[in-house]
């Protein structure tokens, strides 16, 4: 008798920026990732995007374990910082280069802008980088950037089921174009990154706002470029603040965690943060808290399919 392939086991991830402390837009992905852990008796990991150096805030990577402990969410294993991890964004490079997927890219912001005015936006309004550089530079330019080509034709469609928004589509070719892996400043590119350290970390499901659920077809395709296997997505939807902007260091959020008892996280944050992502969770303690909120994120889960 052919046994049927295993599931393999549930491992999520929190992947915060230490770009400032934990506002309550990231407490919701945060929270999300590791009741959905929890649901399916998983691993959460704890992994700090620390590559964008000059974003970084000296001791916000610290704050962010303390808040996330102080709320009661504790991860498995060890927290990964990507600073620590060099060695496998060049090897994942190297891998690209050798497959002839990657080449040198000498456009400035300024002459994309002015290619893409003239070319047109992409349909749903993106940038489309038009591929002035992908059979060579131009004589007199030097690299810039490094830029992964995407293919062309039925091949450039990726197409994924979210749990939370259902099928996504996009054209690769028509809607991003080539797309950067390595910056121009030196710094490793995010979309690389992620996939790299998904990959590496055995990643069987992604849980993050919706905010970047545009980056998921990039990520597909790297992963398929890296042999890498895809693993599942749920994009909860993003906080925002009065003027409708996305709560984030760069709009003013504010820091949840302002250093009070575990009480007056529950009431001012926890709760808060359940109530965004339609749970309803009443408790008189933190404790209390994740025993009802693991049971309500299971009821939810159970309302989007």
């Amino acid at each position: 008798m052919n046994s049927s392939p295993r599931t393999p086991p549930y491992i999520g991830r929190f992947a915060p920026s230490p770009s400032g402390p934990l506002h309550m837009g990231s407490l919701v992905a945060a929270m999300a990732s590791y009741l959905d852990a929890k649901v399916h008796r998983g691993t959460w990991l704890l992994r700090i995007e620390d590559l964008d150096y000059d974003r970084n805030v000296e001791g916000a990577d610290a704050g962010i374990l303390a808040s996330l402990q102080r709320c009661g969410m504790h991860w498995d294993g060890e927290a990964t910082w990507q600073s620590r991890r060099l060695p496998l964004y060049e090897a994942a490079l190297k891998q690209l280069q050798e497959e002839g997927l990657v080449y040198p890219c000498g456009c400035s912001r300024k002459e994309i802008q002015d290619s893409v005015l003239q070319a047109g936006l992409a349909k749903n309004g993106a940038t489309v980088y038009p591929g002035t550089c992908r059979h060579g530079l131009a004589p007199g330019k030097a690299a810039r950037a490094l830029r992964l080509r995407v293919p062309q034709g039925d091949a450039a469609v990726y197409g994924f089921t979210d749990r939370w928004h259902g099928p996504q589509r996009q054209d690769l070719a028509s809607e991003v174009g080539d797309f950067i892996v390595l910056r121009g400043d030196g710094y490793w590119a995010y979309q690389l990154a992620v996939v790299v350290d998904d990959g590496a970390q055995g990643i069987t499901q992604v849980v993050r706002g919706a905010d970047l659920l545009d980056s998921t077809p990039r990520q597909l395709y790297l992963q398929d470029a890296l042999h890498l296997p895809h693993p599942g997505f749920l994009h909860v939807p993003v906080v925002t603040n009065d003027s409708g902007e996305k709560l984030s260091k760069q709009t003013g959020a504010l820091a949840f965690d302002t250093g009070t008892d575990a009480g007056a996280l529950l009431a001012s944050a926890l709760q808060p943060a359940a109530r965004f992502l339609g749970l309803d969770v009443r408790a008189d303690s933190v404790e209390g808290f994740w025993q009802r909120a693991i049971p309500a994120w299971e009821r939810r889960l159970a309302q989007l399919a």
